[in-house]
């Protein structure tokens, strides 16, 4: 007698990841839909063997939808949002193998592999001058004011200018990156009047200003590593007369003589010296020559 036994496959057996904890690092700059983590890191494998069935899922608060599998049956992860690392630099993702569909009634197996993303941040903004103000929610922009400061005509200051809200100063806002900033001078001193320092960004005067103009001077912070990130600064220099001493009458007290009788808008005379006008006159030592 032939008895031919069919044996029935039982689902017993979980799917089974090759590795159930991985990590991976992803430039701030990555384009949207770049593959971060391959498939074949991913994909489980099951012993009955069943079809496997994948799902995604975010751990950590705000980082959801950045990430996500190509598709049901595809563990292959790509990037499907731009990222920006003052937002967040790490991520952690937990994916989910099972041997039936979600929803299925059938007794379903499921593992479970953790995949942890670590952000690595890019050169992504341009210099920033500062004090400076953010203008949009997310902190990427960040806009100063003009800077101010005043020299005296005709005088030549040894020392670097003193501004208005501070010092000519910018930054890296990529700031693990720190890249290295020069300043030049791009506008706004046709004859050459100041100097900036390329390194410090300290403005000094190369010759004295001879007129009472205001210059207004464009001053450029670029990346010695990528000349096309740069921002530039508006600097304002007044040109004003010195004044650094109040005027002065010659003597504290001034006699005169009048006779009676004169005309309106006669002359006082000196007294002892009746022929002389009585002249009352102030000195100021910012104007010695005067």
């Amino acid at each position: 007698l032939d008895i031919q036994v069919t044996i029935l496959n039982v689902n017993d057996n979980s799917p089974v990841f090759t590795q159930t904890n991985l990590t991976a690092v992803v430039p701030e700059d990555t384009k949207v839909n770049t593959t971060v983590v391959p498939r074949e890191d991913l994909s489980a494998s099951d012993a009955d063997p069943d079809i496997i069935y994948y799902e995604l899922t975010t751990t950590v608060t705000g980082t959801d939808g950045y990430f996500a599998i190509k598709g049901v049956n595809n563990p292959e992860i790509y990037l499907q949002k731009a990222l920006d690392y003052e937002k967040f630099n790490l991520t952690t993702l937990v994916l989910y193998a099972r041997d039936r569909p979600v929803g299925s009634p059938e007794l379903t197996n499921t593992a479970t592999a953790t995949i942890n993303i670590y952000i690595e941040q890019a050169d992504t903004k341009p210099p920033w001058f500062l004090p400076c103000t953010f203008i949009n929610t997310d902190k990427s922009i960040c806009i100063s004011s003009r800077y101010t400061g005043t020299v005296n005509i005709y005088e030549i200051s040894m020392e670097p200018l003193i501004l208005e809200p501070g010092p000519l100063y910018a930054i890296d806002p990529d700031y693990l990156l720190n890249e290295k900033l020069v300043y030049s001078i791009v506008g706004g001193d046709p004859d050459k009047v100041f100097s900036v320092d390329a390194d410090t960004g300290n403005l000094t005067m190369n010759k004295a200003a001879t007129s009472l103009d205001s210059y207004l001077l464009q001053v450029m912070a670029t990346q010695v590593n990528n000349i096309q990130k740069y921002s530039i600064a508006s600097v304002e220099i007044k040109v004003v007369s010195k004044n650094n001493h109040p005027p002065y009458f010659k003597t504290r007290i001034y006699n005169g003589t009048v006779f009676a009788g004169l005309d309106p808008r006669s002359f006082v005379f000196q007294a002892g010296a009746p022929s002389t006008p009585l002249m009352i006159t102030a000195e100021d030592d910012d104007f010695p020559n005067v």
